[in-house]
């Protein structure tokens, strides 16, 4: 529908920020005809600042490593939220997390932990994610490490 002005005054339409906000956000992208991924997105386009971390494990402000891999995941995520918090970000712009385990199975076998973990941390928004097994980590009692990015809109 075109948009039509008086002749007097002259009008300049300025989209608000909340409506530049919703155009830039975050957005699934999803190929035609592929099967939809659960738990995560095959891949996100976005436009803004990018916010990014290192790689965050499961340790408190005292740097002590939760006891279990469940533990280690939750801290992990919650680590991530205070340092996108710091950084002007909310969960809803995570485009990538970038996950480091030690054991697959261990992962595996918990799924319906980490999902609610995951839910109650950053609620029902699902990056592009990658899941990577490695021999260990840096510190030698973590369980997992996680790497994020995400992009605020402009």
């Amino acid at each position: 529908m075109p948009v039509t002005a008086p002749k007097s005054p002259t009008l300049t339409v300025v989209p608000s920020s909340k409506v530049d906000a919703h155009l830039s956000a975050p957005r699934v992208l999803q190929p035609a005809g592929w099967p939809a991924p659960k738990g995560y997105a095959n891949g996100m386009a976005a436009d803004g600042r990018l916010v990014v971390t290192g790689g965050v494990i499961g340790w408190d402000a005292e740097e002590k490593l939760a006891a279990d891999f469940i533990g280690q995941v939750q801290q992990a995520l919650s680590n991530i939220a205070a340092i996108l918090t710091e950084g002007g970000a909310r969960p809803e712009h995570l485009v990538r997390l970038t996950w480091y385990v030690v054991d697959m199975e261990e992962y595996l076998g918990n799924l319906k932990a980490l999902g609610k973990i995951y839910r109650e941390i950053f609620g029902a928004h699902y990056p592009a994610m990658a899941l990577v097994q490695v021999v260990r980590l840096v510190e030698l009692a973590a369980r997992v490490e996680i790497e994020a990015t995400a992009v605020v809109p402009r």
